[in-house]
Formats: C-alpha cells, structure tokens, sequence
C-alpha cells in the first residue's frame, strides 16, 4: 500500500458541482491500494499516518506532534494510480487491487482509522467517482508512505541471491583455466619472462 501524506490548511473533494467532503487544518491521504496488501498493511499504514509528527506544539517546535496530538482532520482519497507502473511512457495499474476487492479493503482502512482515532474527524472522497481534490497543502509538507514489502519481494530477493551466488562460484573458473593453460606453456618461455606471464594472469582476476 502507499500513500502520499500532505499536511495542509484545508482540502476538499468535489464530484461533479457538489462537495462530497472538506477539512481544515489536518492530513490528506491519497491512498493506493495493491493486490498483494493484507490487514498488516491496513494496521501499519493507519498507525503510521495517525501518528506521523508533522505538526509543531504548544511551544512552535516544528515536528513535535501527531494529527492525533492536535485533533485535527484527515481526509482519504483513494488514489489507484499510485500503483502505476510505466511501461515506455504508458501507465499500466495491473498492481492496483481491482475495484470489485479495493472498494471493501478501503472500507476497511477508513473503519480501521475511525475506531484508532475520532470517526467524526475522518473524512473520505467518493470511491470510484471522477473526483476533483482541492489541497492547500502547509509548508509545504509533503510525506511518502509505502507499507511493508509484500509477500513476493522476498522470494524475488531470494531468487537474486541465488543467481549472484552462481556467478560468484562460476567466477573464477575461468582465470584457473587460463592460468593452466599459461602454465603448460611456460617452459617454452625464456624464464626472465615467466613473472611477467604471472602479472598477466594475476590482472585477469581483478574484477
């Protein structure tokens, strides 16, 4: 899951003519959704966003308190495109959870933030409607936030490992061959050559 974290002096979203949702001062939260995400990106990006110190205390000292400090406002938007790979200069979504499933796990996030936090301070866009986001971002202070690494990262970490550690036992296969190889033809040298012989071989084995 991620997340782009804006502190602001006000935001509101808009379908069509109508206003859907306004905050003052507070967090907007555009908020992309994956297919691999799981209630442990729902429970680490809501504890993160609730209490990410971007507000300043009683005293003016800058990054001291949480939204949550200050019972201030945030607004979500789900934002899929957050999930945007390009290919070329085309954006492709296919890591974007569908909206049949995304719908009912954003659902989830807005539950899961409302009972953390005060429902009455959580506002949401309209999910799957053409919106348009209206953000007064303060200072400005922006924050991206992306959850734990899926589950297949670390087969893919895995599978990189395994093929680094390949070519590092394959490596030095061939400088031993070729040391070999100017071995058996050493005695055909003039011996006042046979360190230079070496220096080559030597030289072949630095990366």
């Amino acid at each position: 899951m991620k997340a782009i974290i804006q502190r602001v002096s006000k935001a509101s979203v808009t379908v069509g003519e109508e206003q859907v949702s306004a905050i003052g001062r507070g967090l907007c939260v555009l908020l992309g959704i994956s297919v691999e995400d799981t209630q442990k990106d729902i429970d680490y990006m809501v504890r993160k966003i609730l209490n990410l110190r971007l507000f300043e205390d009683e005293n003016g000292r800058a990054w001291s308190r949480s939204v949550m400090d200050r019972e201030l406002e945030v607004l979500c938007v789900s934002q899929f495109t957050l999930q945007c790979l390009l290919k070329g200069n085309k954006p492709d979504f296919h890591s974007a959870m569908p909206a049949e499933l995304a719908q009912p796990f954003y659902t989830s996030v807005l539950e899961h933030m409302r009972s953390t936090y005060r429902p009455e301070l959580i506002k949401d866009g309209q999910f799957g409607a053409y919106m348009q986001v209206h953000i007064q971002n303060d200072g400005p202070v922006t924050i991206e936030l992306e959850s734990p690494t899926g589950p297949m990262d670390p087969k893919q970490l895995s599978k990189q490992e395994k093929q680094q550690q390949r070519k590092e036992k394959t490596r030095p296969k061939v400088p031993s061959e070729s040391g070999r190889e100017k071995a058996a033809s050493r005695p055909k040298v003039d011996p006042s050559a046979s360190s230079g012989a070496e220096g080559d071989v030597s030289s072949e084995r630095e990366p």
